[in-house]
């Protein structure tokens, strides 16, 4: 296997490219990213960036000197546009056409829009470099900003800017902020952090349009016909997967491109990070999971699987993720989604301190907590990897963390 194409030039693309190189691959690598820059982290676009802590130089995964070294054939600046299963290439926005022996996607996610909202100055999304240094310039004192969507990017978001001086509201279309993702008794965890900071999450608030004077946004219309004044919004409604340009090539896409539990859409073909739906063993679930650590690790399975297609491992890890907003760090471990409970072990927004278990039939499946040591998150990650008995589980970590 000589020629590797890897589309998809941010976490989960430059770590399958490192792994590539350290695991002894010699051919040629071909990394294809739409942006113009080099890789750089995204979870600080929210946080570090977005309240100027950071300048954009600071986001570099790699310094330049560490990129030149892994020896890529660098196509930065364009985008995929098709790919041909059958003769094995990539054709490339700018007309250019990559044969390949292995392919990697990694094109990641993009926000979601609302309808009939673009064009609009102030009406931003965040998923980019310039999307954050866009916001920030409107995060200021006296200034009115309108988040639609209180996920975790948008509460990061509300966190940031706050702590700007910025008069902020949150819109929410359900009745308790992440409860989808964490369930309820976290989503009024981290409501509470916000309401005690004078930061509004309005819940089950429906939007309705966008509202506009000459081309700058002024307010939201809410469903009922009330009009919340804004000098900036931020549309934080969730992303959708990157995977247009696979349309006719034959692989499966269902929210993501679907693979196996190798992480292989097709004979060579495989996909990392964002974009990518792969079955999970370990959980018996395919998910789809929009976190840095996850694509890292995720290329780095890739990279091995793609290289050894006749010794392939299974890739089964227990997912992580984390949030930080204010002074209170989120983290969480498993598969969180679609579970049967979600036991409240220990809740204080006050101090603030929050430990919830999770779940699935008879098995503890994930962790989420906040203001709980290091020691005790391992126990339970141990116990979810493990797959765990849900009851003895429990007994087990809660002793721990007693």
């Amino acid at each position: 296997m000589n020629r590797i194409v890897i589309v998809g030039a941010s976490a989960g693309g430059l770590s399958t490219a490192e792994a590539l190189r350290r695991t002894g691959h010699e051919g040629t690598i071909t990394l294809v990213g739409d942006e113009p820059h080099l890789p750089y982290d995204r979870p600080p676009l929210s946080k570090q960036l977005l309240s100027g802590q950071w300048e954009p130089d600071r986001l570099a995964l790699r310094r330049p000197a560490d990129i030149d070294a892994l020896g890529l054939d660098l196509r930065l600046g364009t985008s995929a546009t098709g790919l041909d299963l059958t003769e094995k290439v990539v054709t490339l926005a700018d007309g250019a056409r990559l044969p390949y022996d292995g392919l990697v996607v990694a094109t990641g996610v993009r926000p979601r829009q609302l309808p009939g909202s673009t064009g609009v100055a102030g009406l931003h999304v965040l998923r980019t470099l310039e999307d954050a240094v866009s916001l920030r310039a409107g995060l200021r004192p006296g200034r009115r900003l309108v988040i639609v969507g209180a996920g975790f990017v948008g509460a990061e978001v509300a966190a940031t800017a706050h702590g700007l001086g910025a008069e902020v509201t949150v819109l929410e279309a359900g009745p308790v902020p992440l409860a989808e993702a964490v369930g309820e008794e976290a989503g009024r965890f981290v409501a509470r952090l916000h309401d005690a900071r004078g930061v509004r999450i309005r819940t089950a608030t429906a939007v309705a349009q966008i509202l506009a004077v000459r081309d700058r946004v002024s307010g939201v219309l809410l469903a009922d016909g009330e009009v919340v004044p804004a000098d900036d919004v931020l549309v934080a409604i969730g992303s959708t997967p990157n995977t247009e340009w696979l349309s006719g090539s034959g692989l499966t896409v269902v929210d993501g491109l679907l693979c196996d539990e190798h992480c292989a859409a097709a004979p060579g073909v495989y996909a990392a990070g964002d974009v990518a739906r792969w079955h999970n063993p370990l959980f018996g679930a395919a998910m789809r999971i929009e976190h840095r650590t996850h694509a890292a690790e995720q290329g780095l399975a890739v990279a091995r699987n793609l290289l050894d297609p006749d010794r392939q491992r299974p890739f089964a890890p227990v997912p992580y993720f984390w949030s930080d907003q204010y002074d209170t760090k989120i983290q969480a471990y498993g598969h969180l989604r679609d579970h049967d409970e979600a036991l409240v072990l220990d809740a204080d927004a006050a101090r603030p301190r929050l430990l919830v278990a999770y779940r699935r039939a008879g098995r503890l499946t994930g962790v989420l907590a906040a203001g709980v040591p290091p020691k005790t998150l391992r126990a339970w990650r141990a116990l979810i990897a493990a797959g765990a008995e849900w009851s003895a589980a429990v007994a087990e970590a809660s002793q721990e963390y007693a």
